[in-house]
């Protein structure tokens, strides 16, 4: 038991410390993967289009891989939006013990109510907590859907089949664009 949560926790250390230059993966690839997902959010529950609108920002991941047998672990690489626009990267690391089995692949997103919550995920001191619970993107799910501890998480499940799907503990980092690949608005904005 001992050996895999070490190999887990030191996977995931590596994850997190791999430079990101000058943003790579903040290529027009992953801004379209983005905005894709977003339109795929949208399309799933046309409700949460007043999130989108409305919220300080939000981190979307096009793909969060998760896997575990008892350990288990996740990881995806997103965008960071505010006013509408991609302001960085953001990428997601999560490490669970306990009863847990199997792998998938889902989209997350993250809505920010307050500059408080998104300033914290900026400020890379940013986690989730056992409080907070991911509601499934699908119709109509988004219209009771209530903002906790200032953010409010949706998932979008895309292949495999888990035994567990939590969003507690997950960390998440943030480096903002290079000013020479800062984003403009228009092009970032997924398609209506």
């Amino acid at each position: 038991m001992r050996q895999p949560l070490i190999a887990s926790l030191l996977a995931l250390a590596v994850l997190q410390a791999v430079p990101t230059g000058a943003l790579q993966a903040q290529d027009a690839k992953q801004r379209t993967r983005c905005g894709e997902t977003i339109d795929l959010f949208k399309k799933s529950d046309p409700h949460l289009e007043k999130y989108f609108g409305s919220a300080v920002g939000y981190a979307i991941f096009p793909s969060v891989g998760k896997g575990a047998f008892v350990v288990g672990g996740a990881a995806g690489t997103g965008c960071l939006y505010e006013g509408g626009a991609i302001i960085g990267q953001a990428k997601l690391g999560q490490v669970t013990i306990g009863l847990q089995l199997g792998g998938q692949s889902y989209a997350e997103v993250i809505f920010f109510e307050n500059r408080d919550a998104i300033d914290a995920f900026k400020g890379n001191s940013f986690e989730l907590s056992a409080q907070v619970s991911a509601v499934a993107a699908a119709s109509g799910a988004s219209a009771n859907a209530k903002y906790r501890l200032g953010v409010l998480v949706f998932t979008l499940a895309k292949t495999g089949l888990m035994y567990e799907a939590s969003v507690g503990g997950q960390k998440f980092t943030f480096k903002p664009l290079a000013a020479d690949t800062a984003a403009k608005p228009e092009a970032d904005k997924p398609k209506d």
